[in-house]
């Protein structure tokens, strides 16, 4: 079976680049706190405010739920916007405790659409942190899109420029197998060749390992 377009990539950036065991966090919880705090931020911000809230022991779910959008607000404050993202994670806390009794591993075993139907539900979550959180927390195969995504396949001409979250997940999920590995796999190889190559403004197309893609097939 010959592979796809977007099968095709995920081989030339996987070969390129191994393997990124993304996302950069250590356990469940705190990826889920992490894919709040990266909203409209640099992973560099994050990493402070977790950084802070793992040395006052408060990046496990038992902790972190005692905790009111006040107390949460300071201790987040280098990731910018910290009173609206403390608001919103004590909303994911509140999913947890009023649908799954307090049980954070009882949440992560929720059916995969049920679970993202109630996480865009809650105020503040869209869907880049929806599916983040399930794909990379509760481990279910929820491709994620974000503007490294939309802007690395509208430039290769494989998405619409005028694409949604919703139109260029589902030519991702069509054109893939259903497979969580290999969905965060392929997430973190794009925001590597986004960073390190496809740059919002003066993209670095010489050296890339996508330059010249349309001529790969």
């Amino acid at each position: 079976m010959l592979m796809t377009d977007f099968q095709q990539v995920y081989h030339i950036l996987f070969d390129h680049y191994g393997p990124q065991h993304w996302w950069p966090a250590d356990t469940p919880f705190e990826i889920l706190v992490g894919a709040v705090l990266t909203q409209n931020t640099s992973w560099s911000n994050v990493d402070k405010a977790l950084a802070g809230l793992r040395e006052r022991g408060l990046l496990e779910y038992e902790t972190f739920a005692q905790l009111a959008p006040d107390e949460i607000a300071p201790l987040i404050r280098s990731s910018g916007y910290y009173n609206l993202k403390a608001q919103r994670l004590r909303n994911l806390i509140n999913l947890v405790e009023e649908e799954y009794g307090g049980d954070f591993a009882l949440f992560c075993k929720g059916e995969l659409h049920p679970l993202r139907e109630q996480l865009l539900a809650v105020k503040g979550i869209g869907p880049e942190t929806a599916d983040a959180i399930l794909l990379y927390v509760c481990k279910k195969p929820s491709f994620v899109v974000d503007t490294y995504t939309h802007r690395v396949f509208s430039r290769h001409g494989m998405v619409d420029e005028e694409s949604d979250y919703h139109s260029i997940q589902e030519q991702f999920v069509n054109n893939l197998p259903e497979d969580t590995e290999l969905y965060g796999e392929y997430h973190g190889l794009i925001v590597r060749v986004a960073k390190d190559f496809c740059k919002k403004k003066a993209p670095r197309c010489e050296g890339c390992p996508l330059d010249g893609l349309h001529r790969r097939w």
